[in-house]
């Protein structure tokens, strides 16, 4: 089975790939163009992973029969063009959760502790010459009230690690939901109890600028923001304002509304973000978790078997 894993993948990743059994693997980095037209026709299985597949790269897959996205959104999928030519597309929930997790906790802190800021001062010489009025804008995250918009796989590892740090958590989502460790809020009442809010829903049209500008004015002054989900939650310009005024403390990201981001982005300068380019999921547990599932349902097409976690 031809199996095209769209992704630059490092020289261990390769080396773990080429052993899979029954694969004819081949892997194309995202950015080369011209490598994924001519590898198109024959390819019957793309791993997908962030550069969107559109309705033209469908076209030109003749043979296509499974799109197999590495991780959870779809959002970066033709599904409509798939389902005209009935190619199943398939996601790997909860491979990357706690990698997400993890990473998520790292933003809450960085961004609280202003660690990227401290980084670059120290490197330049200026470390130990703060000024004082910057001890005024360190936080410890212990005690404070997270809330967290959703509450899936990611929060659902996320919630005890913070309750066990001293953090009130509260959730919001469609329903309450009795395993949750901490307390249900509808969204507008998290946004303005919480003192850090964290992302972890998809990107759908119902969601796309949920954290719009009025709702980034009805967090709680001082609050921060971090998104480890997807860059489209959230009004981005809006954002920027908010931590411009000062409304916001602070804001964690690993995800934009444009990747890359433009150099040009006023994020950039803000010394009161965090930033990271949409790595949460990228680890070398993610890689086994998914590249093993990604593998079986590989299996399952080439003998007729019921497909793992099909989403069309």
């Amino acid at each position: 089975m031809k199996v095209l894993l769209h992704y630059d993948a490092g020289p261990g990743l390769a080396a773990r790939l080429a052993s899979l059994p029954g694969l004819d693997l081949t892997i194309c980095p995202e950015a080369d163009a011209a490598l994924f037209a001519r590898l198109l026709p024959e390819t019957e299985v793309i791993w997908h992973v962030l550069r969107p597949i559109t309705a033209a790269d469908i076209a030109a897959a003749p043979k296509l029969r499974l799109i197999q996205k590495i991780g959870v959104g779809v959002n970066t999928i033709d599904l409509e063009a798939a389902r005209a030519r009935g190619i199943a597309v398939c996601n790997l929930p909860g491979t990357n959760s706690r990698a997400v997790a993890e990473m998520t906790l790292l933003l809450m802190l960085g961004a609280l502790r202003r660690i990227a800021y401290f980084d670059a001062e120290t490197r330049a010489g200026r470390g130990w010459s703060q000024p004082p009025a910057l001890q005024d804008g360190l936080f410890e995250l212990g005690g404070r009230k997270v809330g967290l918009v959703g509450y899936g796989a990611v929060p659902k590892l996320l919630a005890p690690v913070l309750h066990a740090m001293g953090c009130e958590v509260l959730y919001t989502a469609r329903t309450p939901k009795p395993e949750a460790v901490g307390e249900f809020r509808p969204l507008e009442a998290l946004l303005a109890e919480a003192d850090v809010v964290s992302l972890h829903i998809p990107e759908t049209p119902e969601t796309r600028g949920l954290l719009n500008k009025a709702a980034l004015a009805r967090m709680k002054p001082g609050a921060v923001l971090v998104n480890s989900a997807r860059g489209g939650l959230v009004d981005q310009p809006a954002l920027v304002a908010a931590l411009q005024s000062g409304h916001l403390a602070a804001a964690g990201l690993d995800v934009f509304a444009a990747e890359p981001v433009d150099p040009g982005d006023p994020l950039l300068s803000l010394p009161n973000v965090v930033l990271a380019p949409h790595v949460a999921w990228l680890s070398t547990g993610t890689f086994a978790r998914s590249f093993s599932l990604a593998g079986e349902n590989c299996r399952r097409l080439a003998g007729g078997e019921a497909l793992l976690h099909r989403v069309a």
